[in-house]
């Protein structure tokens, strides 16, 4: 009792203070726990609404423009001081608390520091420094680190113009800008630390930037500096843009500055993590340093090896990047010369039969041969990624190829809606405490009926809300008369059943599936008394030329005179497009051509909220669906060739559509609530948080990987 009241008497003199709430308030802006915690947004949102929307919901970039009248009129409020002190408090508590990870060790446990390594992390919206799923599970990977306690630090690079920002012409065609990124408005700590990297037969010139998420550092490069040459600023200018030397340059930066920046920071890793083949170099790195530390060639290979976790994430040969021998061996000169090791032994590790002079590394490749600990995201991608890899591992028995699965998951806090969060408060008593198992999430099938089917009205009518204000934004844009802004503002319908499909636009997703019959679609969007409408966005690569064509593919559909208003396609996807529309959506769509869905992260949000999914079944669905809380389009059978299978599965996601999927949502009860609906969708609530998550997730990483890697780097 008395720590309550001595916590209850500090918080009061807290919200007593303007100066100490305006200080506070500072100190949280930096904090990137803001962006997986509402109720620290709350207080930065109170100060300028309107503001609040402009700067993006950056509490930092918002606490930069905001007018000094207008924030020292809210300090004198006793109202906006009592919930800034609640998120202040809130903060403090997250610091202070003893956390999962400490509480699942033992004194005796070996220390354990771990290096994450990815090319892009999705943290936030007002941070483009992300292109699609790879960012967004290193983000949501970090933020539950840090909620449980694990000592982990990320590395990565800083891009001056981050992800390209999308624009659809009036003819579909994609518009790629490139803004600049302006580092003062962002949460960014300059490290004072400073280093050459070698690339090649020059060094580049390096300055390492950190970004506070909770528990966890975000270290992060950036070349473009102004002594640097012009090709040299361009390595950290955006993201995955440049020819193959461009990136291959850039992936020397990443894992050989990265690893070196660690150790400037005295952030010494035990483990590192290669969240994909981009970061492989960190691995070369290593060995060298422990080459010329006096170990031999095969004991510090072994010793990397053991203390290397690696994960892979497509099957798409596409995403497996391969490089020139002569140009990789000349890059990573500098690096393996001083060791005394061969020219091209990163080369032929990057190889899948060493003696074959033709093949060109790959970086995947050279992860797997660096790497003890080896996973795919999902149980069918561990699956083809150990028949995929045979030849690596020298067997034609891809049982014996040591390659498992860890499936991903998503950020809980990140992407449940501050609305459906209050909801399972008050329904089922979720708490938001980091777990890997929620075991609340099952009591959602006991929840009533009629506050459900509520809740599941509210977040699709803010959702409509959202892609009106963005539609008439784009229709504003590409100077449309008045009347296509207000026909935009008045698109969509708020009680209709609503179809979302929001995903990078890569041609395997096959995101024109349901488009594939337009006259049966017709027909089915065209039922007035059973209205159905879908909502498209996506990100095809600046240079996939194919996935743009998706994307102009479904703007033409969207201006045929019979979707109109019921087919709408959003322009720069980006985290905030993801959130709502995963939060809305009734019916999440998935339509990769199996098996390249790796995972496909994006259907475990509408989980979250009670939307239920429709998908092939591929990636993390395979493991989720049970018969009753989503639907799967036809079975694992695949045709001998593309048409052939599209036709088949697009026959399939149609009859399914009138046959199941818009009778369950349409048919209702004497209290208008669609019962075998509702119950559908109690049951995606109920199976699919619980274990599809990155506490989970990150806690499986720790115990199969981190844990036994650490063993490892000892030995």
């Amino acid at each position: 009792m008395t720590d309550r009241n001595s916590n209850d008497a500090q918080h009061q003199k807290l919200a007593d203070d303007p100066r100490a709430i305006r200080h506070r308030l500072k100190s949280l802006s930096k904090d990137l726990w803001w962006s997986w915690n509402e109720i620290a947004r709350r207080p930065f949102a109170m100060l300028d609404p309107e503001l609040w929307e402009t700067v993006r919901h950056s509490p930092f970039r918002l606490l930069q423009h905001l007018d000094a009248n207008i924030y020292n009129s809210r300090l004198a409020e006793p109202s906006f001081r009592e919930v800034a002190a609640h998120a202040i408090s809130e903060h403090v508590d997250y610091h202070s608390c003893r956390t999962w990870y400490q509480a699942n060790s033992n004194v005796d446990d070996p220390p354990l520091r771990i290096a994450y390594f990815c090319s892009e992390y999705a943290i936030h919206e007002s941070l483009p420094q992300y292109a699609g799923g790879l960012g967004v599970l290193a983000g949501d990977h970090l933020k539950s680190a840090s909620d449980l306690g694990i000592p982990l630090v990320g590395v990565g690079l800083l891009y001056q113009h981050g992800y390209y920002k999308q624009e659809f012409r009036g003819d579909g065609t994609t518009r790629v800008i490139y803004p600049a990124c302006d580092f003062e408005s962002i949460p960014l700590e300059d490290t004072g630390v400073r280093l050459d990297c070698p690339i090649g037969d020059r060094s580049v010139r390096v300055r390492v930037w950190s970004m506070k998420m909770g528990r966890v550092p975000l270290y992060l490069l950036d070349a473009n500096l102004p002594g640097n040459r012009v090709e040299d600023r361009a390595l950290t200018a955006s993201l995955y843009q440049g020819d193959d030397d461009l990136r291959l340059q850039r992936q020397v930066l990443l894992g050989v500055g990265g690893f070196r920046a660690l150790r400037l920071l005295e952030e010494v890793p035990t483990v590192i993590h290669l969240n994909e083949g981009h970061a492989a170099f960190a691995a070369v790195e290593r060995v060298a340093e422990l080459v010329r530390s006096g170990q031999s060639t095969e004991e510090a290979i072994s010793q990397v090896r053991g203390s290397t976790v690696f994960t892979t994430h497509t099957p798409v040969p596409a995403g497996n990047q391969r490089y020139d021998a002569d140009k990789m061996q000349a890059m990573l000169a500098p690096i393996l010369e001083p060791a005394g090791l061969p020219g091209d032994f990163a080369v032929n590790l990057g190889r899948a039969n060493p003696d074959d002079h033709e093949e060109r590394p790959c970086m995947t490749i050279l992860a797997l041969n660096l790497a003890e600990r080896v996973n795919g995201v999902s149980e069918l991608h561990g699956s083809v990624s150990r028949d995929m890899w045979k030849e690596v591992y020298g067997t034609q028995d891809a049982s014996r190829v040591p390659i498992t699965h860890v499936t991903n998951g998503v950020h809980t806090g990140t992407w449940l809606a501050p609305v459906a969060e209050r909801f399972w408060r008050d329904h089922i008593d979720y708490a938001g405490e980091p777990q890997p198992e929620d075991p609340c999430w099952a009591r959602a099938t006991s929840v009533d009926p009629a506050a459900f089917w509520e809740l599941r009205h509210t977040l699709r009518r803010r959702m409509i809300s959202f892609v009106r204000r963005r539609l008439a934004i784009q229709s504003r844009r590409r100077g449309e008369n008045p009347d296509r802004v207000v026909e935009a503002r008045r698109a969509l319908s708020d009680t209709a059943l609503t179809i979302g499909f929001a995903r990078r636009f890569a041609t395997y997703k096959r995101a024109t599936l349901v488009l594939q019959d337009p006259d049966r679609l017709a027909r089915i969007l065209g039922n007035e008394s059973r209205p159905v409408q879908i909502i498209f966005a996506g990100k095809a690569h600046p240079a996939d030329e194919g996935g743009q064509a998706v994307a102009q593919a479904i703007h033409e559909q969207c201006r045929d005179p019979r979707f109109q208003g019921k087919i709408v396609l959003l322009e720069n996807y980006d985290i905030e497009v993801g959130r709502r529309l995963t939060a809305g959506c009734d019916l999440w769509l998935n339509t990769p051509r199996r098996p390249f869905e790796a995972s496909g992260t994006s259907g475990m949000k509408p989980g979250l909220h009670g939307g239920i999914n429709c998908s092939i079944s591929d990636g993390w669905w395979v493991e989720a669906e049970d018969g009753t809380n989503g639907w799967t389009i036809g079975d694992e059978t695949t045709a001998s060739d593309e048409k052939t299978q599209d036709d088949r599965d697009a026959n399939l996601l149609y009859d399914l559509l009138e046959h199941e999927i818009i009778p369950g949502f349409w048919d209702r009860d004497a209290d208008g609530i669609p019962q075998a609906w509702v119950e559908r969708g109690l049951r995606s609530v109920a199976t699919i948080p619980t274990w599809f998550n990155t506490d989970r997730m990150v806690a499986q990483y720790l115990e199969w990987g981190y844990r036994p890697a650490s063993v490892a780097s000892k030995a």
